[in-house]
């Protein structure tokens, strides 16, 4: 049976409902102290509207402003120390950063050749890292837009649910390093007008749509120049953190549009198999890691969590962990993904066909 309740409704109501789910859904999973609740809300809220037929979605420029947020934060998070151990061990950032793409290209082809999903679709749909631009890359590599859409979004989803669950209950985590909310904490005016710039200079990257993931790489590198050199500090307010965070996660639960879990509705259990493999075999990469760097667990764990670079970042901000380290080898894979991803999957179709 459909569900068409929204449908009967104005787009002001629909907002209504969508905030007021929102706000239900988060305060019970903050209830529980889940990291990233304020992510993991609004993402779940957003997939029930979607659901009831909601006919509301987010203008692309809110997701830019809330990339750009989260440009900053992780432009803050940087340090001497970090950026010395990125010079001194890029090749084993960028060497994970190639594996998980690698492993997730490989896992797309395996899907390809059972003949569920054509081999560029499963490709595409599995890259890690930039979902929203591997979706607008891969029709023109002969990829199902929409089951790009999906797979991608599932990941995203999927990640970010595993990820939650292991900061909270799998290293045992103090609940006051889970979650601590100072909504209205005073603000240093001088950095925050330093840091609205920011974000708006960094909006200059959408004039370039070639630069894929253009918006937050901007703006982490001006938040980490100005940060690092002295310049200014970066003022995030909690709430201006938390309406990032809700946008992001609306933008990406209303994608699960009905005609996309249609058109998927037959890759699901493959696709949700692959995804679960990508994260054991991240989790086990973090395993080397932890060893080698002496990295504790749940920083190695969710530096290879092969989510969105900015949903990561958000669980990250929400425990006790090593946010620079985490969010370095994040952009590292992003970078890698960005980077040489489209063309390896391209030649990787080439070779053992469009199945």
């Amino acid at each position: 049976m459909k569900l068409s309740l929204l449908a009967r409704f104005s787009k002001p109501t629909q907002w209504v409902f969508l905030i007021g789910i929102t706000y239900v859904i988060t305060s019970l999973l903050d209830l529980i102290h889940l990291p990233a609740a304020l992510l993991l809300g609004p993402m779940i809220a957003g997939i029930l509207s979607e659901s009831a037929n909601s006919s509301i979605r987010l203008p692309h420029i809110t997701m830019s402003i809330s990339q750009a947020i989260i440009g900053c934060m992780v432009g803050s998070s940087l340090t001497p120390e970090i950026v010395a151990l990125f010079l001194d061990q890029w090749f084993i950032f960028l060497g994970f950063g190639l594996m998980t793409l690698l492993i997730s290209i490989f896992l797309g082809w395996s899907i390809g050749q059972l003949g569920i999903l054509n081999g560029p679709t499963a490709i595409w749909g599995l890259l890690p890292g930039a979902a929203s631009t591997m979706v607008s890359l891969a029709e023109g590599f002969g990829a199902d837009p929409r089951l790009v859409a999906f797979m991608q979004y599932l990941r995203v989803l999927m990640v970010t649910i595993v990820a939650s669950i292991v900061a909270r209950y799998w290293v045992h985590i103090p609940i006051s390093f889970v979650h601590t909310t100072h909504w209205f904490e005073p603000i240093h005016w001088s950095a925050f007008v330093v840091t609205c710039s920011i974000v708006a200079f960094s909006l200059t990257a959408m004039l370039l749509p070639k630069i894929s993931g253009g918006v937050i790489i901007l703006s982490i590198g001006v938040a980490a120049f100005l940060h690092l050199n002295g310049y200014s500090e970066i003022e995030l307010p909690y709430w201006l953190r938390a309406l990032a965070f809700a946008m992001i996660g609306w933008s990406v639960g209303l994608r699960f549009t009905k005609d996309v879990l249609l058109a998927a509705s037959k890759a699901l259990p493959q696709a949700i198999i692959s995804i679960f493999i990508l994260i054991v075999c991240c989790a086990g990469m973090a395993t080397v890691i932890a060893s080698y760097l002496g990295i504790d667990a749940l920083s190695a764990y969710l530096a290879t969590s092969p989510g969105g670079m900015d949903s990561i970042a958000i669980i990250a901000a929400s425990t006790k962990v090593d946010l620079a380290f985490v969010l370095t080898l994040q952009l590292a894979r992003f970078l890698v993904t960005l980077l040489i991803g489209p063309s390896l999957s391209t030649k990787v179709v080439k070779i053992y066909g469009k199945n």
